[in-house]
């Protein structure tokens, strides 16, 4: 699965994990110095969601943010009751 939202097109980003090590000079030491960085990957928030696209009803996956924002059109309630039995 591709991670990516089908609404906002948002996606993983890539940083680093800073790794350090020392105390703060604030709290009594010589300073804190890096001793290694490390790649990461920030991944979005993705829920699978039902929703209206192109006037029909199918799982997509957005972002939690286009939740948010409004741009998923939730389908209408089904409201059927199961036949009754004779």
């Amino acid at each position: 699965m591709a991670r990516i939202c089908e609404l906002t097109g948002k996606k993983p980003s890539k940083g680093s994990i800073i790794w350090r090590s020392g105390k703060p000079k604030k709290q009594g030491g010589i300073g804190t110095h890096i001793t290694a960085i490390t790649k990461r990957r920030f991944l979005p928030n993705l829920q699978r969601v039902k929703a209206v696209v192109d006037g029909k009803v199918k799982y997509i996956y957005a972002s939690t943010t286009a939740i948010k924002r409004g741009l998923v059109v939730k389908p209408p309630k089904r409201n059927w009751k199961p036949e009754e039995k004779k």
